[in-house]
């Protein structure tokens, strides 16, 4: 921090001193020399200054602060008070906050849902149809279609034996469809959330 004229300082309450211009205005430890007054200088490093609009300086020293330092010190002509700075550090730290708490249940629900599910069916008729006809031997079953032909035959006492077809049993398959409705229950899992504030550990109980 060099001027190429002196700079006026100001502290918090007005102005505290001047800044001589070039490397008049800085000591052999790179401090800023503030003249307070004839034969009174202040040494304060430049971390503790800040310039301000039009070249003005501002440094955070009142002048009740800048008298306990005079009184504080025995002073002959041309002494420097050299201002300790102090520096703020900061420590971060974490630690484990329980802030809620989560309780989490199940529960069973029941619901009706009606079904339409068409369900085959299957009837057999049974038809018997008198033929007594003479036939040469036995009759094999047939198939007219959705109907079996089942013969039955028996012998009867002539002249000479033959068979004779008494009678056929028609049976016929007819298939029907029908709508069978049932209401049933149908189970389901729900997932319910439940929160509670949670405190600080710190705090105690």
């Amino acid at each position: 921090m060099t001027h190429d004229s002196p700079v006026t300082v100001y502290g918090e309450d007005g102005p505290l001193g001047t800044i001589e211009p070039g490397e008049a205005g800085i000591d052999a430890e790179g401090r800023v020399l503030i003249r307070v007054e004839p034969g009174l200088t202040l040494a304060v490093p430049r971390s503790f200054l800040r310039e301000g609009e039009g070249g003005t300086v501002f440094i955070p020293l009142a002048h009740d602060q800048l008298d306990r330092l005079r009184e504080g010190r025995a002073r002959g002509v041309g002494e420097s008070i050299v201002i300790p700075v102090v520096v703020e550090e900061l420590e971060v730290r974490k630690r484990t906050v329980e802030t809620g708490r989560v309780r989490i249940r199940k529960a069973v629900t029941e619901r009706e849902e009606w079904i339409d599910q068409p369900l085959l069916k299957e009837d057999v008729q049974v038809e018997r149809v008198p033929v007594h006809r003479v036939v040469d031997g036995p009759v094999p079953v047939r198939q007219e279609g959705d109907t079996l032909v089942i013969p039955v035959v028996d012998e009867v006492l002539v002249v000479e034996k033959r068979l004779m077809l008494r009678e056929e049993l028609r049976v016929t398959r007819r298939r029907t469809e029908q709508h069978h409705s049932e209401r049933v229950v149908l189970r389901g899992e729900q997932v319910i959330v439940e929160r509670s504030d949670g405190r600080d550990p710190a705090a105690g109980s």
